[in-house]
């Protein structure tokens, strides 16, 4: 039963209301024809609207001769008003798969209020039509149930996390979408400003620094449903332009923060059905990459990486032996159940290896006939085999595959073989887990110019204990930053930021910025965190992530109304276009 009140509307009841209950009232149907059938002179219409359907009765003694006419000839999707009166199916009739099943209207009226031409696809879901035809014709789309699930969904949620928030004084306020371009990781939309030639405005990444401004001005609780804006290749799900709710708060440590968000996010998921337990795992960043190989670990299941180092650094095995004394590590993981792959299939999987950053792959089958095979077993004696054995937990029908470089790569690579695997494998992951990463570092080096950047922003608190390493061992410095991960994606971040004016200039003097440069660039936070800024830190949950997750899609473009394609292009619109000369002279631009 919908909770939709059927006022400031021409229609008295939606279609996915009425039941037996309603036998014998008279009512008003608006809606799309989905189906119809000409049984004998009887004419059946599927009504459907945004809560249901409604089977209709046409009977040409019970309407005018227009009215049937218009009935005989409706084409799917003509938008359709029906008055009638509400009447039992019979028994034999009824339609047990639909919640209006019971019941049928008999129709005294019926008027066409618009033709549709014939769609692309058809209306209803599981529709094996490709994403693109569906983007283009996007409206059609979102009329199908499915979508319109997503979308409701999607507004259930925002509306509790927005009442979670206000029951506990935050208060939501907007904040500029043309701003200046400040270093956040990807690439900036640039907006030319046609009072000033020559400059730009950057759409925001995410609103950091109105926010650390709205905490200097004492606001202490805020909230945003912001939109965000990255100029970066896409994927499944990453978008253009992204939704995030925004929090900040005033005289609050990680802890608060973090307490906070669980208590938030438990209220909201309430409504998806979801009872989250709390407090919610914290697991270190250094944990995390050991056990995982990424700092979004999917927890649902195991085959957890292994660092077998100290076991292969003597073998003959020259690569990882050679791996091994560079400084470099050596890790597996046990893929059980693939043991009698065949060794082409089985060496398919280096290129998800090179994909990532391998120059090869190694690997052991262990058959369920109890052979074991590999190119590198020879390698290896009895008592390092034996060894990796026991470290592996082998068994009859399992798979190891290997990784040999310096951390960041051997992690990345047997991260992304340890979710391709649970893939193939189908293994049951079970109920959505969530889980805290926690004490991340501060920095991080580019190999090739040796610069330093941020882990997570540049406004990010350096641990206390951390903070005398800044200029001298940078990259041993942790960081007052936080993430919460969702079935292995990182569902939202955050951090206590620098609140500190001469923290701040070292930092960003850290990433090779000039005092002239943090003052240009910098200089209204750097002025507001020395005209006492308090204390503050905050989180950003990914909202069109968070509902791709709880629908159970694979893509934020199914939860967003209007998205763009893997090219950051709407087939539905045409966007993005071309513009006139005159309208690049006006801003003072001409195309190279």
């Amino acid at each position: 039963m919908s909770d939709f009140k059927n006022e400031y509307c021409m229609h008295t009841h939606t279609c996915g209301e009425l039941r037996a209950s309603d036998n014998g009232v008279s009512v008003t149907l608006c809606g799309w024809a989905w189906h119809t059938r000409d049984h004998g002179g009887l004419i059946f219409v599927d009504l459907r609207d945004r809560f249901g359907y409604t089977q209709i009765v046409v009977d040409p003694d019970c309407v005018s001769a227009e009215d049937f006419s218009a009935a005989e000839h409706l084409s799917r999707e003509d938008v359709i008003t029906v008055k009638g009166k509400v009447r039992l199916r019979g028994e034999d009739a009824v339609n047990p798969d639909m919640e209006t099943g019971e019941i049928e209207v008999l129709a005294s009226e019926l008027k066409v209020l618009n033709k549709s031409q014939t769609p692309p696809f058809s209306i209803e879901d599981g529709i094996e039509t490709d994403e693109t035809t569906r983007m283009k014709w996007r409206y059609l789309d979102i009329r199908r149930p499915e979508m319109f699930k997503h979308l409701k969904l999607r507004h259930e949620v925002v509306t509790a996390l927005r009442g979670a928030l206000n029951k506990r004084a935050f208060i939501e306020v907007e904040t500029p979408i043309l701003a200046n371009s400040t270093p956040e990781g990807a690439r900036d939309y640039i907006v030319p400003s046609r009072p000033n030639p020559g400059t730009f405005y950057a759409l925001p990444q995410s609103p950091q620094q109105f926010k650390q401004m709205l905490m200097a001005g004492g606001i202490e609780r805020y909230y945003q449903i912001a939109k965000c804006f990255r100029d970066e290749d896409l994927r499944a799900d990453r978008q253009p332009e992204f939704t995030q709710l925004d929090v900040e708060m005033s005289f609050v440590d990680q802890n608060d923060v973090m307490t906070m968000a669980e208590d938030v996010l438990k209220e909201a998921l309430s409504v998806a059905g979801i009872e989250l337990e709390t407090p919610l795992p914290r697991m270190p960043y250094d944990e995390a990459m050991a056990r995982f190989g990424c700092d979004r670990p999917d927890v649902r299941f195991g085959m957890e990486l292994h660092d077998i180092t100290d076991i292969v650094k003597d073998s003959n095995f020259k690569v990882f032996a050679s791996v091994a004394k560079s400084g470099g590590i050596v890790k597996a993981i046990n893929c059980k159940g693939a043991g009698d792959w065949s060794r082409g299939d089985v060496e398919k999987l280096a290129d998800i290896a090179a994909d990532n950053g391998a120059k090869g792959m190694a690997w052991i089958a262990f058959t369920t006939s109890g052979e074991e095979k590999s190119p590198i077993i020879k390698f290896f004696n009895d008592e390092e085999f034996a060894s990796l054995k026991r470290e592996m937990e082998v068994e009859p029908g399992d798979l190891l595959l290997f990784a040999a470089d310096k951390p960041a790569v051997a992690n990345a690579v047997l991260s992304a073989l340890r979710l391709h695997m649970a893939d193939r494998l189908g293994i049951d992951k079970g109920e959505h887990k969530f889980l805290w990463v926690v004490d991340f570092p501060a920095f991080k080096q580019d190999e090739e110019t040796g610069k330093y950047a941020a882990e997570h922003h540049p406004f990010t608190h350096v641990a206390e204990q951390d903070l005398d390493k800044i200029e001298s061992d940078p990259l041993s410095c942790k960081s007052y930053a936080y993430d919460i991960v969702m079935d292995g994606f990182e569902l939202g971040g955050g951090s206590i930021r620098i609140h500190n004016s001469e923290e701040q200039r070292r930092v960003l003097r850290l990433f090779g910025l000039t005092d002239e440069e943090i003052d240009e660039r910098f200089g209204h936070m750097l002025r507001a965190l020395e005209h006492g800024c308090p204390p503050h830190g905050g989180i950003a949950l990914g909202l069109d992530r968070l509902i791709m997750l709880l629908s159970g899609t694979d893509s934020i473009r199914d939860v967003i109304a209007f998205p763009k394609t893997s090219s950051a292009s709407d087939p539905m619109t045409g966007a993005p276009n071309e513009v006139s000369s005159r309208q690049l002279k006006e801003v003072s631009l001409k195309l190279a």
